[in-house]
């Protein structure tokens, strides 16, 4: 399979990549019509293209010029969807009870309290003994899930001699319902299980008259990451869900992106349809940041793919780039978000935070996210703190593993209609929307990760 005229290579059925015709050492290697890397030595016809005869081209800072991009003309779509409309304006697609712990050592009680009400404990080791920068980021993270619209109600956990004191998160958190957010400081408790547990409860009726009611799907924030990708990510899965993105786009939707080091290579790709020259400067400086956090540590910005990208038939991190974006569709560029921030409209929002799986579907869920849609083309059984739905790039995977896929994009291998698979995968994002379980959630998965860059005291 041949993906774009330009290209050099093509894709066979095993996923890897082979020379349409002669290639010189030094030429560039092209896949999706830009150059994933060149070739370190001379590489013969059909001959296999992977990191032994291919290497990348990235390295150091990188430079990117600003295009005015024209907004595209579009009929604005309304439809509705059965959610919780909150207060703040927000919608939820779940109603969920939630434990934050401000702190890791409360921990334990807060996965005890989980097992005894039926909560769900967002247990993490940071909120003490960082510093800066580092116990910044863990605060602006905490708060985007104690904000999140999924969560009917929350019990923030803190112990008492830490860092992240309460004291000082309440304020930090801004405005809250104090009838469904609630503090507990453990070390001030008696009883911290039974004292917890009635504040639990209490919660637990007022959440009881919730009801789901028709919301805006405006109000929806999808987001999009991949994870243990293959070389048929680029072509299946990552553009099928980029056509939801734009499906999306077409009812005022946020669509929400991450995994930063998986954009170097494909910036320009990103970066030519900013809305603005200031979303461009945010964007683009958001990704030179984390550039120079790689080279700080002595990293080579190139470090990826990872062995199973690599098995799978990715080779360079400009091949693994170039398939990523690809989750975004077309939708315009209108913001880039730090640790926690929270869009300000529809569009597409770069959000800041690393490839890694766990750290990015937090970083996600802390923007604001509702659901996530995850492509894989090696499998994972892994949820965020919200729906995960996970989308396979090949059939066989989804076959092997039908309870951890959601959705089967390796059926567009077979011949099925594009529009009409994205039409399911989009109904099944509605489905679960209003109530319908990933396979995560029934699963019983679900977990946080903090990025962590800093001193541990």
């Amino acid at each position: 399979m041949r993906i774009h005229p330009n290209d050099n290579v093509e894709v066979h059925d095993d996923g890897q990549k082979y020379a349409l015709r002669s290639i010189r050492a030094g030429e560039n290697i092209m896949k999706y019509g830009f150059p994933i890397g060149h070739a370190r030595v001379d590489i013969a016809e059909g001959q296999k293209v992977d990191p032994s005869n291919l290497k990348s081209n990235l390295t150091g800072l990188g430079q990117w010029e600003y295009v005015p991009f024209t907004m595209p003309q579009k009929a604005s779509k309304e439809a509705t969807f059965k959610g919780y409309l909150r207060t703040s304006g927000e919608a939820g697609i779940r109603n969920e009870l939630l434990i934050v712990p401000t702190v890791g050592c409360a921990n334990g009680v807060a996965q005890k309290l989980a097992k005894l009400t039926g909560a769900k404990a967002w247990v993490h080791p940071y909120g003490c003994s960082q510093l800066g920068g580092d116990h910044e980021t863990t605060r602006k993270i905490l708060r985007g899930l104690v904000h999140h619209p999924n969560a009917g109600g929350v019990l923030v956990l803190g112990l008492g001699c830490e860092n992240n004191q309460l004291s000082d998160f309440i304020p930090y958190l801004g405005e809250v319902d104090t009838d469904r957010v609630r503090f507990m400081n453990l070390q001030d408790c008696s009883d911290e299980i039974a004292e917890c547990t009635a504040v639990l409860e209490q919660i637990k009726a007022i959440m009881a008259k919730d009801q789901r009611t028709d919301v805006p799907v405006s109000k929806l924030r999808i987001a999009v990451k991949c994870g243990g990708s293959d070389g048929y990510s680029g072509i299946t899965a990552n553009p099928l869900v980029g056509m939801v993105a734009n499906k999306f786009d077409e009812y005022g939707a946020t669509i929400l992106m991450s995994e930063i080091p998986e954009v170097f290579g494909a910036e320009q790709v990103l970066l030519s349809r900013c809305d603005s020259r200031e979303t461009f400067d945010k964007a683009s400086d958001m990704i030179q940041n984390f550039r120079q956090y790689f080279l700080d540590h002595g990293e080579g910005i190139a470090e990826n793919p990872s062995p199973g990208n690599i098995a799978g038939g990715i080779s360079t991190l400009e091949e693994k780039s170039l398939g990523c974006v690809q989750k975004a569709g077309y939708v315009p560029l209108c913001g880039a978000l730090d640790f926690g921030e929270a869009p300000k409209g529809g569009g597409l929002y770069l959000v800041n935070g690393p490839g890694n799986d766990m750290v990015a579907v937090t970083t996600l869920a802390a923007c604001g996210a509702q659901m996530i849609l995850f492509t894989t083309g090696r499998g994972t059984p892994l949820c965020g703190p919200v729906p995960t739905l996970k989308i396979a790039t090949n059939s066989a995977l989804a076959q092997k593993k039908p309870h951890w896929m959601d959705f089967d994009a390796g059926v567009l291998l077979s011949g099925a209609d594009r529009e009409q698979t994205c039409q399911a995968l989009f109904d099944l994002c509605i489905a679960t929307a209003e109530g319908k379980l990933s396979l995560g959630e029934e699963n019983g998965y679900g977990e946080i990760a903090i990025f962590k860059n800093g001193v541990t005291l």
